[in-house]
C-alpha cells in the first residue's frame, strides 16, 4: 500500500463541538505521484480494452435508441438504490408505460436521475450549452433534487454550511468535508483538473475526479448520485465511450462496503493505487457485462421476431408493435391505440397474437386496464436491479 498525504485538516465549530474537516490536495496525486505499473497497468489495459468493445457493441445494434433507453434507465436506479432509494427497474418501467400514473418518491427521484443526465449531456453536446464545470453540475443537481427528498437542501447550490458523512452527528462522523469557506477553492481546483492536461490516461482520471468530488461533498445532499454522473460525463466527455453504456453503479452496489472503504482509504492513507485498481475493476467488469447482455438481449429478440414472423395470427401492426418493445417493454392498449393510431380493436388482435406467441405476457391478471411486458427482455435486462437480491 502507497501511503501519502492527500489532503490537510481544518478545525471548524458544528453544532457547538469542535470537529476537524478534511481539506484534499489538488489532483493529480503527488508525493510520490501515482504509479500505473505492474498489475494495476494490466488492469488499466483490461478496463480500456473493455471499454471499447462497449463502444463497438454500441456501434453494431441495430437499434441505438433502446440499447441507451435501457443501460441509462439501468444506472439511474442503480445509482438511486445505493443511497437507498427503493424503486426497483420494474417500478420504473411500470411508471413510465402509464401517461396517467402517478409515481411514488422513491420512482421521481430515479425520473429525476434521468432528467439531470439527459440535461447535462445535452449541454455538452450543444456548442453554446454548459461546458463540463461545476455550473453544469449545479444545474443537473437543482434537476435530480427537484419535487423529491432533499428539495429542502438547497437544490443547484454550493452549500453554505457544514456536512457530515456516516455517524449521528459531526463528532462522530466517518467523514467531515471541507468546512464551506474552503469550499470555493477545492472546486476550482477541481474543475480546472478535469481539464488539464497530464500523462494519466482518461479512466484514471474519472477514477480521481470521482472520489475527489466525494471526498470535497459539495451539497447537502445528492452528492453520490452527482459524483456518478460525473463518471459518465467524464467517460463520455473524454471519448472512451460516445454513449452513456456503463452502468457502474451495479458494480459499486455489488461491492458497497469495499466501495466506501477504498474512498476512506484514500483519505486516510493516500491510498489511491488502491482505489484505481478497485475502479479500474470495476469498470472492465461492468463493460464486459454490458457487453455480454447486449448480446443476449439481441438473442431474444431475433429469436422472438422470428416466432412472430412465422405466426399465423400475425399482422403489420403487432410486427410495429414488437420492434417498438426494446424501447418500450412495458405496454397498454391505449399506448399502442395513442402511438400507432389505431382502434380499440385492432390493437387487441395485435396484442393476441404477441401473446400467442409468448412474447408478452399479461401483468395485472384484471380483466380491465390490462398491462403487459416483453418479459424475456426484462428479465434478463432487470438483473441486479431488484431490491435485496443478489446483484
Amino acid at each position: 500500500m502507497t501511503r501519502r498525504q492527500t489532503g490537510r485538516y481544518e478545525t471548524t465549530a458544528v453544532g457547538g463541538e469542535v470537529v476537524r474537516a478534511f481539506v484534499p490536495f489538488a489532483l493529480p496525486p503527488a508525493e510520490p505521484p501515482l504509479l500505473l505499473d505492474g498489475a494495476l497497468a494490466e488492469k488499466l489495459r483490461a478496463a480500456e480494452q473493455a471499454l471499447t468493445r462497449l463502444e463497438l457493441a454500441g456501434e453494431m445494434v441495430p437499434s441505438l435508441d433502446w440499447f441507451i433507453y435501457a443501460f441509462v434507465r439501468k444506472e439511474a436506479v442503480l445509482s438511486s438504490q445505493i443511497e437507498g432509494t427503493q424503486a426497483t427497474l420494474m417500478d420504473l418501467l411500470n411508471y413510465e408505460a402509464e401517461s396517467d400514473a402517478s409515481g411514488s418518491e422513491d420512482v421521481e427521484e430515479v425520473c429525476n436521475y434521468l432528467e439531470a443526465l439527459t440535461f447535462a449531456r445535452e449541454q455538452l453536446a450543444d456548442p453554446t450549452g454548459l461546458p463540463l464545470s461545476m455550473g453544469l453540475l449545479d444545474e443537473a443537481h437543482g434537476l435530480l433534487l427537484s419535487g423529491v427528498r432533499g428539495a429542502t437542501k438547497q437544490p443547484g447550490t454550493v452549500r453554505r454550511t457544514q456536512n457530515w458523512i456516516g455517524g449521528s452527528r459531526p463528532g462522530n462522523a466517518a467523514h467531515v468535508p471541507p468546512p464551506p469557506q474552503a469550499l470555493p477553492g477545492a472546486l476550482s481546483d477541481l474543475e480546472r483538473y478535469m481539464h488539464a492536461e497530464d500523462t494519466l490516461p482518461a479512466v484514471v482520471r474519472a477514477g480521481l475526479i470521482h472520489v475527489q468530488f466525494e471526498t470535497i461533498h459539495p451539497y447537502l445532499d445528492g452528492n453520490g448520485r452527482i459524483g456518478r454522473l460525473l463518471v459518465t460525463l467524464l467517460l463520455e466527455h473524454s471519448g472512451l465511450l460516445t454513449r452513456p453504456l456503463l452502468y457502474l453503479s451495479l458494480f459499486f452496489k455489488r461491492h458497497r462496503q469495499e466501495y466506501y472503504r477504498r474512498l476512506d482509504a484514500v483519505r486516510a492513507q493516500g491510498d489511491w493505487e488502491e482505489w484505481i485498481d478497485f475502479f479500474l475493476d470495476g469498470v472492465a467488469t461492468i463493460a464486459d457485462e454490458a457487453v455480454a447482455t447486449a448480446r443476449d438481449l439481441f438473442a431474444i429478440i431475433a429469436a422472438d421476431r422470428l416466432k412472430l414472423i412465422h405466426h399465423g395470427a400475425v399482422s403489420l401492426l403487432s410486427i410495429q408493435v414488437f420492434e417498438r418493445l426494446p424501447g418500450h417493454p412495458i405496454l397498454t392498449v391505449p399506448w399502442i391505440v395513442r402511438e400507432f393510431a389505431t382502434t380499440k380493436p385492432t390493437a387487441g388482435r395485435a396484442i393476441e397474437a404477441l401473446l400467442a406467441t409468448g412474447v408478452l405476457v399479461e401483468t395485472t391478471g384484471k380483466k380491465r386496464d390490462r398491462v403487459y411486458a416483453y418479459e424475456a427482455y426484462l428479465s434478463r435486462l432487470r438483473a441486479g436491479t431488484e431490491l435485496g437480491g443478489e446483484a
